[in-house]
């Protein structure tokens, strides 16, 4: 059965929400991350955990840092939610992302951080100095 083409209503692409902020602008044009943003993603990768290479042009926490943004209750949406920038779209390709198994899904300045790693670094610093003004006898 064939149906006439003014009868089939066309399915809206998933909402992306834009970098904010005078002058700023994503590494590439919206369609080519669109289309390419996995591949750029899967080098920065390999570039990192293979070669050493560390740069944050394709990195994924900047895509995070621009683009996860609060909601207007101050809630920022977890990547298994709708929400989620990445999720939004991931859903509507039906495609599987396994990135935030390791990496935050959240921008860094807007995770809680413990401050008893804090504690335990300058514990250790006092030990240190303290060994070193005693000539290494503790």
């Amino acid at each position: 059965m064939l149906l006439p083409v003014e009868s089939m209503a066309e399915t809206p692409f998933p909402t992306i929400s834009e970098p904010e902020g005078e002058g700023v602008e994503c590494v590439q044009p919206e369609e080519e991350m669109r289309r390419n943003h996995m591949n750029y993603i899967l080098h920065q990768r390999d570039q990192t955990v293979h070669d050493g290479i560390r740069t944050e042009t394709y990195s994924l926490a900047r895509c995070i840092d621009c683009h996860v943004e609060p909601n207007e209750n101050g809630e920022i949406a977890g990547h298994d939610e709708p929400e989620h920038f990445c999720n939004s779209c991931h859903e509507y390709a039906s495609v599987q992302i396994d990135c935030f198994e390791c990496h935050a899904d959240r921008p860094q300045k807007y995770i809680q951080r413990s401050k008893k790693k804090q504690d335990i670094r300058e514990e250790l610093n006092a030990a240190l100095t303290a060994e070193d003004s005693n000539g290494g006898d503790q």
